[in-house]
């Protein structure tokens, strides 16, 4: 098993200098980037590699991290049929909600109408800006998106950044270690091994999060400046305000159900969610979080399957975003959608969200890819939201990466995989 301090995350209980908790100085950096980048719009935008720079140090991690999770654990499962079960039970779970995180966002549109009196002329916008969106969704297939699950051979997902393929590869890995896992003994106790040095430099990484956060909120205030925010406050209020009703009420009576409390879950990953604020990319907290899972006692497997599959199936936060964002533009540009057109804008929504990544943009991109398919609402309508679509993507990713947490817990105790008793410690601790 790989060590609890492989990982730099303060153990609840433990008492540390202010400063020298990571939540703390990220949320200190937070700060000070948005005051740079609203006094000094020019110089906040030059921190933007800061922010990038961090992002790619995350994802150079991740591969390795999601492939040694989730082969080691397969690997040292005795029957293979619980990887399919975990599987199939997450899958389930990913469609129930992704679709009602739509229902939700479509709901509160009709009822706040936050497009009404804008009065948008489609014809009048310049849609230079949207291009690349437009482009990029029209790539987005789903007979590209599964045929790109499978990569170019069974280590190149490591060099990579697509988070599927790598899942892919390591499943297929793990699985033939189980089944000869006596002639492959060296081999999977080598991978345990370097588990300590890869765990290590995630924990080096982390480090430098506070830097990552002040750059890309530099950036983002500097670029965009908070009077962007004013224009469309309607919509960035009421997407912020669904995002939080759905974390508390839906998520809420889901942790409930299964016998535990959002709130303190919130409170456990709150170095999670200041870092994803911070950078506005829910991968930027994937290794960090799967640790967490396992230490909240969910089984090693049911972390290495639920959270990287959840990354491109269960995006909540994304999915709200694109009902209410398509809606959004219907109601600015005057256009009557009726139910039966919402209803397949809805199922249409449904299909392109499934390939979604939890990075930054993701989300435009594949509403970009909905608007698409549904003649009703104009494609330009998008330049309306492109200045705000990045406040609104730190939403995004924080209801993207509880979704992930709650479905972690849930499908680990659906399959008797979760210990209760260290989760109550663990949470109760974080309290």
């Amino acid at each position: 098993m790989i060590q609890q301090d492989q990982v730099n995350e303060s153990v609840p209980g433990d008492k540390k200098p202010l400063h020298k908790i990571l939540y703390v100085q990220v949320l200190v950096a937070i700060a000070i980037g948005v005051a740079l980048g609203y006094f000094y719009p020019t110089l906040g935008e030059q921190m933007k590699p800061l922010g990038d720079g961090f992002i790619q140090l995350i994802k150079m991690i991740i591969a390795p991290v999601i492939f040694l999770t989730v082969s080691v654990g397969i690997a040292s499962m005795s029957d293979l049929n619980k990887v399919g079960r975990v599987a199939g039970k997450s899958m389930l779970y990913f469609l129930t909600f992704s679709t009602l995180a739509l229902i939700v966002g479509m709901i509160i549109s009709n009822l706040v109408q936050p497009g009404n009196g804008l009065n948008i002329d489609p014809s009048t916008l310049d849609t230079n800006e949207i291009k690349k969106y437009v482009s990029a969704a029209h790539d987005s297939t789903l007979i590209n998106f599964v045929l790109n699950i499978i990569p170019q051979t069974l280590m190149s997902p490591l060099t990579g950044s697509n988070i599927l393929q790598v899942l892919f590869a390591a499943i297929l890995f793990g699985v033939g270690l189980s089944l000869t896992a006596e002639k492959s003994k060296m081999v999977i106790d080598f991978l345990h091994a370097v588990t300590h040095p890869v765990f290590k430099v995630v924990e080096i990484l982390m480090k430098l999060a506070p830097l990552g956060a002040f750059g890309a909120m530099a950036f983002t205030i500097g670029k965009y400046g908070i009077d962007s925010i004013v224009n469309l406050a309607a919509l960035v209020v009421t997407f912020y305000a669904t995002s939080v009703l759905f974390v508390v009420v839906v998520l809420g009576l889901v942790a409930w159900y299964n016998g535990f409390s959002i709130f303190k879950l919130l409170r456990y990953i709150k170095e999670e969610l200041f870092l994803v604020l911070g950078t506005s990319s829910s991968e930027a907290a994937l290794p960090t979080l799967m640790r967490k899972m396992e230490r909240a006692g969910c089984e090693k497997q049911v972390v290495g399957l639920v959270i990287p599959t959840g990354y491109s199936f269960n995006l909540d936060g994304t999915n709200i975003y694109m009902t209410m964002a398509a809606l959004f533009i219907a109601q600015a540009c005057n256009i009557d959608l009726p139910l039966g057109s919402q209803v397949v804008l809805l199922l249409v929504a449904m299909l392109s969200s499934k390939g979604a990544a939890g990075v930054t943009g993701a989300g435009f991109i594949t509403l970009a890819a909905t608007l698409a398919v549904v003649p009703e609402v104009p494609v330009a309508g998008m330049t309306l939201i492109l200045g705000v679509d990045r406040f609104m993507s730190e939403a995004r990713a924080l209801t993207n990466l509880v979704g992930n947490a709650v479905a972690t817990i849930v499908v680990a105790r659906w399959d008797k995989q979760l210990d209760s008793k260290q989760l109550d410690k663990v949470l109760n601790a974080a309290a």
